[in-house]
């Protein structure tokens, strides 16, 4: 089959052709028809994680074996299953959850599979959608899509999953209480959406792009702030109506999350989940006085995955924008291009 791969500190994308693999047991292979186009591949391309003044967190050094095959957000129509998968059969159209754990530590005996730290996240530590096949390794972490839009499906399995774990976090709160989301891509849209279908109507987005606050102001945020020099926490606070209860940072750098600790109120919980990197220093003893409660937050699990699903089938959470390409290496290459440099609206999507 063609793969469309990263090798060790080279940013192109090969074509490759490696072996299809075929199903055993409880392992499915779908064709791909859907894989959505993550900021986490640009990371993963350029071979880790910014720590800050900790340097450069390398994959290759985490034991991320190459070359890797991108491409977590997939839907695909199954292909072959294995001798004992009973709930799918060749033809089914299914959203893939990807967040796959080692399968015998507590975290993922409890279903918290995003937890385990042997994780074997497909399109991470196995090859992903970025492909013409992909291989579940168990029929479980199948989603039934039937009635969505497979593009829009495909979202669902990163940005829709993590926005909905990232709002599970700092939900209930009265509905005028100020949210503020720090980016409003395809994350930040989703959070908005999500905010909205879930009754809260103070939601204030920020990002340094106007397009994106108007396709926020349309999903249901109450109020934008255009992030740049001459902004600051004083103009998020204001536009929110007070000090935030809640901020989910959807950026997470050095600027966004020293931004979020100044914008907190007493008892706020912020919740950390961008990859873009840094690092922040905060004063210990406010950290005390004002109680802030400081959480990371990494996708989600299967059943929230599932939970999703079923509120988009409902109709109660509003499409974000997406943009369909071509699966291809040529496009892989160009949608993660676009992705670095910013300014992309809502999210690409690669069609096979």
């Amino acid at each position: 089959m063609h793969a469309f791969a990263v090798h060790p500190d080279d940013p192109t994308i090969h074509d490759l052709e490696i072996p299809t693999p075929r199903p055993e047991g409880r392992k499915v292979l779908l064709k791909v028809t859907r894989a959505g186009v993550c900021h986490t591949d640009t990371h993963l391309r350029a071979g880790g994680y910014d720590l800050g003044s900790r340097g450069l967190m390398s994959m290759k050094d985490r034991g991320i074996e190459y070359p890797m095959v991108l491409g977590h957000e997939v839907v695909g129509i199954v292909e072959q299953v294995g001798e004992d998968v009973e709930s799918v059969r060749p033809g089914d159209a299914r959203l893939i959850y990807p967040w796959i754990g080692c399968g015998e530590c507590r975290h993922c005996r409890e279903g918290n599979d995003n937890r385990c730290a042997a994780g074997r996240n497909l399109g991470v530590a196995c090859h992903g959608g970025y492909a013409e096949y992909i291989l579940v390794p168990d029929e479980k972490y199948l989603v039934d899509i039937d009635g969505i839009d497979p593009s829009w499906a495909a979202t669902l399995a990163c940005s829709g999953l993590t926005a909905y774990s990232a709002v599970d976090k700092i939900l209930p709160l009265e509905p005028d209480e100020p949210v503020v989301l720090f980016g409003a891509g395809g994350l930040g849209l989703t959070a908005v959406a999500l905010l909205r279908a879930r009754g809260h109507r103070n939601i204030c987005a920020v990002d340094v792009a106007e397009g994106n606050l108007s396709l926020a102001r349309d999903m249901g945020a109450s109020s934008t702030v255009l992030s740049g020099p001459g902004s600051g926490a004083k103009d998020i606070r204001r536009a929110a109506g007070g000090p935030a209860s809640a901020v989910v940072d959807f950026v997470n750098n050095g600027v966004t999350a020293t931004s979020a600790f100044e914008i907190l109120t007493k008892a706020g919980h912020m919740v950390q989940v961008g990859l873009f990197g840094g690092e922040v220093t905060i004063p210990t003893a406010l950290l005390a006085l004002r109680m802030i409660h400081i959480e990371g937050s990494f996708v989600g699990t299967l059943s929230q995955l599932q939970d999703l699903v079923r509120i988009a089938r409902s109709g109660k959470l509003p499409d974000i924008p997406v943009v369909e390409r071509a699966l291809s290496a040529s496009e892989v290459s160009r949608a993660l291009d676009d992705l670095t440099a910013g300014g992309v609206a809502g999210r690409i999507v690669l069609t096979a």
